[in-house]
């Protein structure tokens, strides 16, 4: 294609397109019309640029005039109330439902890894000397010490606030490092399961589990819950890039992608609600039974939003992702 005897031939149309679009609140029901055609032969002029003589100028220009055409003859579409109820009560719940496959499992053997890894650390001296001098360890277990006042060093605000920025932004790194590779949210899960099995394996040691699951359980099940379905998410984007399946790469990506960062949203409201319970409950006053029963609680609720209104809206078709007319536009047909 001689790309200059094209542009001669069809300048005329872009200029009248761009002078369309400038005036297109007061257009007429005729100029109308013209806009769509124009819009339509516009983006088929932009396609055939693209695949026979790319030149990056004039590629930049259609792409723009074709993006601004196609904003006037769809419209643009504003958030209301009813998508966010929809996305908590469809969209998200079952995207959750339908990554289960990748973050049960995950949960489940990184739960078994941070009993092991507690077992380990909890019966072998050398191991803990290993992991700080003896007075510090103790300062660590005792009653009243750093385990324990951890959760109240700060005001509950406070506290809270920090603990769900710092697990929204874990969750957040299991999410976007999974589409380029699963080891990265491996390494993220082993150090979490670690930090766990070092507590696990201190107290235990010191006679003193008891104390620390009622610590850990109020808030973490549910915190833990959250992070493990990130993992498993980003694991199932990292292996979509290996197996697509039927789909081609890209659509498949796009389609989990698109997914995945709803699920961030979900998922860091889910966090917001477990450093709640971390801020305000862990460190009060309630008897442990009554702050792991909290805990247990939100944790059988947030299980039953996913198996309940997730399956139901999973089995209706939803899948997570945004509205079909919100992807990205296929180029149109010449009028």
């Amino acid at each position: 294609m001689d790309l200059d005897v094209f542009v001669s031939a069809h300048r005329a149309e872009w200029d009248r397109l761009d002078a369309l679009l400038r005036r297109q609140r007061r257009l007429t029901g005729t100029e109308a019309d013209e806009l769509v055609a124009l819009y339509q032969r516009t983006a088929t002029h932009l396609s055939l640029i693209q695949s026979s003589a790319p030149d990056p100028q004039l590629t930049g220009r259609l792409t723009q005039l074709v993006a601004r055409a196609r904003s006037a003859v769809t419209g643009t579409r504003r958030a209301s109330w009813r998508d966010a109820t929809r996305f908590l009560t469809h969209g998200f719940p079952a995207a959750v439902y339908r990554s289960r496959h990748w973050w049960v499992p995950t949960a489940l053997l990184s739960a078994v890894l941070a009993a092991v890894l507690g077992w380990w650390i909890g019966t072998h001296p050398e191991v803990q000397s290993s992991i700080a001098a003896p007075s510090e360890l103790r300062d660590l277990t005792r009653p009243g010490g750093e385990y324990e006042t951890y959760y109240s060093s700060n005001p509950a605000a406070s506290f809270a606030a920090q603990v769900w920025t710092n697990n929204a932004q874990a969750a957040a790194m299991c999410l976007v490092l999974g589409a380029f590779l699963c080891f990265p949210v491996i390494w993220i899960l082993f150090q979490n399961m670690l930090n766990l099995g070092v507590g696990i394996g201190l107290m235990s040691s010191a006679g003193r589990l008891d104390t620390f699951l009622g610590l850990v359980l109020p808030h973490g099940l549910l915190e833990l819950t959250a992070v493990f379905v990130a993992a498993g998410t980003g694991l199932r984007l990292g292996w979509t890039v290996i197996d697509p399946g039927p789909r081609t790469r890209r659509t498949a990506m796009a389609e989990e992608g698109r997914a995945a960062l709803g699920m961030a949203v979900g998922l860091a409201l889910v966090l917001l609600i477990s450093g709640a319970i971390e801020g305000f409950v862990t460190p009060s006053g309630l008897p442990t039974w009554a702050r792991i029963g909290i805990g247990v609680t939100a944790e059988l609720a947030f299980l039953a939003y996913v198996y309940v209104l997730g399956g139901r809206a999973a089995r209706a078709g939803e899948t997570g992702d945004v509205d079909e007319s919100e992807r990205s536009a296929t180029v149109p047909t010449a009028a």
